[in-house]
């Protein structure tokens, strides 16, 4: 059965997500390239049978990456498979996407039968929350940015969560890591 990564970007120090239009969002654009994770993003993604993501996510996606000429990572999106779970959407414009609106459990246990690759969970919140509350998930990826919010979207809710750190990667010099976890199960 294949793997089901979470890539979690824009992360803080104390679990918040950023989203577009915010204050977070802006710092954490703000900050500097690192030609060496772009290298690792697009070597990551490559490596991807899947991609999978929620309605949101999806449409930010979709209409940015298909024209995007200077993302390290827009190859290997715009060519690979794309699920987007919408119980709204009828119509998937971006190149090999399909929808899927049945039972998410059921969804993602069809999805991880065939293929070669992982599969990456590129969100929403929702998304990424329910396919955790399922236990669907094998791996976190998180890029923590050094913030703290106070408020705001978190991934994790208030139920009790244990996680085992599998790696951790400094991004760039400004104090960014990618944290890796596997739950504990």
């Amino acid at each position: 059965m294949r793997k089901l990564i979470a890539r979690v970007f824009d992360y803080s120090l104390d679990g918040v997500i950023a989203t577009e239009g915010t204050e977070f969002f802006q710092f954490c654009r703000d900050l500097p390239e690192d030609p060496a994770e772009d290298a690792r993003g697009s070597e990551f993604y490559a490596g991807a049978d899947l991609h999978i993501m929620g309605r949101v996510a999806y449409q930010s996606m979709a209409g940015y990456f298909p024209s995007a000429t200077d993302d390290p990572n827009a190859d290997a999106l715009n060519a690979g498979r794309k699920v987007v779970f919408s119980r709204m959407l009828t119509v998937a414009d971006w190149a090999n996407t399909t929808i899927a609106s049945g039972d998410l459990g059921r969804e993602v246990g069809r999805l991880r039968q065939g293929g070669d690759g992982y599969i990456v969970v590129h969100g929403g919140i929702s998304l990424w929350r329910s396919l955790a509350r399922l236990d669907l998930i094998d791996e976190y990826r998180l890029m923590v940015f050094p913030i703290v919010l106070g408020h705001g979207k978190r991934l994790f809710g208030s139920a009790l969560s244990n996680f085992q750190l599998s790696s951790s990667q400094p991004v760039g010099t400004d104090g960014v890591v990618i944290l890796t976890y596997t739950p504990a199960r």
